[in-house]
């Protein structure tokens, strides 16, 4: 399992890290809230492990900013505050579950491999949706601000994956793994050219376009 952890104590976050590396889970940390939304836009995660309280981004703004970009990645609030109104503050902003420190590391554990198996055993989304625009992953059908719009089965493989990672940014190379099953660079333009005919037929028409490429980085597509 991939999980997130964004906490600003070191020594907490040190002990954290290695108890759920020593679970057998792959784990990344950022030191605030700050540095964890931008480790989300960058990373694939399957459960975010977020502090509360912390400097210059606090957990709470954090995973609103990402539930609003259509991240729906499970969430386990850590927090001192253990009071109901914090708890409800807390999951009204997206969390899926809240501990309250001090707390038991296994239950740590347990609470984040129960989201993970909450995660997979939850319903399919036969439905996308990035602001105006939809995808019917049934029907193979697209539209934007209730126009259809024609694609090629290639075209849907790269918005449907566009739309799954919504506001972040994504990399040739994922692009390349994910849509093409490419594990190397076949150093030709194949992605430049969908890239650009995919914007043609979602944008075109449009006062602001959505699939936007994110220099150095890649493309983005923002709601």
């Amino acid at each position: 399992m991939r999980i997130l952890v964004v906490e600003d104590d070191q020594e907490a976050a040190t002990a954290m890290v290695r108890g759920l590396t020593e679970a057998g889970h792959e784990v990344t940390h950022a030191v605030d809230g700050a540095y964890g939304l931008q480790s989300a836009h960058e990373g694939s995660f399957d459960v975010y492990v977020v502090d509360r309280m912390m400097p210059r981004l606090d957990g709470v703004a954090m995973v609103e900013t990402l539930r609003k970009e259509g991240d729906q990645t499970p969430v386990l609030f850590l927090s001192a505050l253990g009071e109901v109104e914090d708890r409800v503050t807390g999951l009204k902003a997206g969390g899926d579950d809240y501990l309250v420190k001090p707390y038991a590391f296994a239950e740590l554990i347990a609470r984040v491999e129960a989201l993970s198996r909450r995660r997979e055993t939850g319903s399919v989304a036969t439905v996308l949706k990035v602001g105006e625009l939809e995808m019917n992953l049934i029907s193979r059908s697209v539209t934007r601000a209730g126009q259809d719009i024609d694609l090629q089965p290639r075209e849907f493989q790269l918005l449907e994956f566009l739309m799954r990672h919504a506001g972040q940014s994504v990399t040739r190379t994922m692009l390349l793994e994910k849509v093409w099953e490419y594990h190397f660079d076949p150093q030709t333009n194949v992605i430049d050219v969908h890239i650009s005919r995919l914007r043609a037929k979602i944008d075109k028409g449009f006062d602001r376009p959505m699939l936007q490429t994110v220099r150095g980085a890649g493309y983005r597509l923002e709601a």
